[in-house]
């Protein structure tokens, strides 16, 4: 019996360590920022872009690879202001900067939304991190009711 207390004790042991190690992986966006958006490859960057019009973002869709280095062009084709909201999108990526071409940057940790004004436009360079399904959509009047809502994915 001892024999058999012994198996059990080190097979609940190999799998907390197991579990930690699973944990350890687990990537913070926020916390280690630095460390993501440095390892990224970004001569392989790849570019999205979503196209925002009165009540409707184009595609209303996109998909990003965990890890992989992106920019997502935001362009205001409309006549009034957009925004770009997506709250728990922007908490699981890494964000190496914001940019208005020509204009300037912004190097934060996360944003919750951006904001472009018509005709503008926006580049966020980020690493996609956490996995999972998030809403984007313009908080302005009723834009989001008039079907300005879309889906980023991460897988």
């Amino acid at each position: 019996m001892n024999m058999t207390r012994i198996a059990s004790w080190a097979i609940s042991a190999l799998m907390m360590v197991s579990s930690l190690a699973a944990i350890a992986e687990t990537l913070d966006p926020i916390a280690q920022r630095e460390k993501i958006v440095a390892d990224a490859n970004w001569k392989e960057m790849e570019t999205v872009t979503i196209t925002l019009d009165e009540h409707s973002y184009s595609p209303n869709k996109a998909t990003f690879k965990a890890g992989k280095a992106y920019k997502l062009v935001l362009k205001n084709v409309g006549e009034k202001k957009h925004y770009f909201t997506a709250p728990e999108f922007y908490m699981a990526i890494s964000t190496r900067k914001i940019e208005a071409p020509n204009q300037g940057e912004i190097k934060a940790p996360h944003v919750i939304a951006l904001e472009i004004m018509p005709n503008g436009m926006l580049e966020l360079f980020f690493v996609p991190v956490t996995k999972g399904s998030y809403t984007s959509y313009c908080t302005i009047e009723d834009h989001r009711k008039q079907g300005m809502e879309g889906v980023l994915q991460i897988e």
